[in-house]
């Protein structure tokens, strides 16, 4: 008795020495933290633009090639604060207590882009002859946003997309709808973040490589 008693103190005291990897955000949500996601979604005013503000990183314009202007980490928190945000009538906490117990909990990584001068709608005709004729060039394909490689690492690890999707975006007039730019959003199983840290490396077709670092310990 007494050696199993020392063989599990033995355990313990290993597990204390060398925790095992954990999120530094909330995960999986409290019927608390649920709560609180519930309702500061519900504000809909500054404060609540100013928490997702949070999860966003602004990047400056390039030199040249596309311009990614935005990319977002959403938390389990934030997913469900968004998500009663889009509920506007007739939903209540306790309706996203109960729906919450039946979602598998993900993190989210949105990417925007925009288009410029140098990558923009219309594009160079590779297969055409240089005449100087409108067959030289083309408009560019509304899926160009797949053209983008985006890489997730966490703890010296590279993350596989749960979900991975992209969007083009459009800005219209009395002329019509031009294209000026897609969004890419791809979704991760949240406990598969083991650090305080990720990692978002974004290969463009054109222009240099953009590496933006999310401190997790920082959001909820």
């Amino acid at each position: 008795m007494a050696l199993t008693r020392l063989r599990g103190a033995s355990v313990l005291a290993a597990v204390l020495a060398f925790p095992l990897p954990s999120c530094a955000f909330d995960t999986p949500l409290s019927d608390t933290a649920v709560r609180q996601a519930y309702f500061m979604g519900q504000r809909h005013d500054e404060s609540y633009a100013r928490f997702l503000d949070k999860y966003s990183k602004h990047l400056a314009p390039p030199k040249t090639g596309p311009f990614l202007s935005f990319v977002t980490f959403l938390t389990p928190y934030a997913l469900l604060a968004q998500l009663s945000s889009q509920r506007l009538f007739g939903y209540s906490a306790q309706q996203a207590e109960l729906e919450h117990r039946d979602m598998l909990e993900t993190v989210k990584l949105i990417v925007e882009i925009q288009l410029t001068e140098s990558y923009g709608a219309v594009m160079s005709n590779a297969n055409g002859r240089t005449s100087g004729t409108p067959w030289d060039y083309l408009a560019r394909p509304t899926d160009f946003g797949r053209d983008f490689q985006i890489t997730v690492v966490s703890n010296k690890k590279v993350l596989s997309p749960l979900i991975y999707t992209g969007a083009p975006d459009y800005i219209c007039g009395d002329g019509g709808c031009s294209l000026v730019g897609a969004t890419v959003e791809l979704e991760f199983l949240a406990d598969s973040l083991a650090s305080d840290s990720a990692t978002i490396e974004i290969n463009p077709p054109e222009g240099e490589q953009v590496v933006v670092d999310f401190d997790l310990s920082s959001l909820r």
